[in-house]
């Protein structure tokens, strides 16, 4: 097998490079796969409008874990630590600890 990287090209469509902003996110799995769903959750307001989902196999989610902890170190390296805020209600839910009927009480 060549040392060589393979090449690839990325299409980046103007309609997704515009991004969608999100400030809330509930993340799953199965056996098979993890499922992450994206969303927004305006203040004063009850609920969130989940606007994107991605399922992942496993080996892949492992690998977005550790390039987002590799990107986090860079940020923090050049801007300083990311606050926790402390006072806020986290706004990643995992999809395990929501009760039976998908809302969080």
């Amino acid at each position: 097998m060549d040392n060589e990287k393979k090449k690839i090209s990325i299409t980046l469509k103007p309609d997704v490079a515009t991004g969608k902003y999100a400030n809330i996110s509930i993340i799953g799995h199965s056996r098979h796969e993890f499922i992450i769903d994206f969303g927004t959750m305006l203040p004063g307001m009850p609920s969130a409008d989940i606007h994107s989902r991605i399922i992942m196999a496993p080996e892949h989610s492992r690998h977005l874990l550790n390039l987002l902890a590799e990107n986090i170190r860079k940020y923090e390296e050049t801007f300083g630590p990311i606050a926790a805020g402390e006072n806020e209600q986290p706004r990643t839910i995992n999809l395990a600890d929501l009760p039976s009927n998908g809302t969080k009480s």
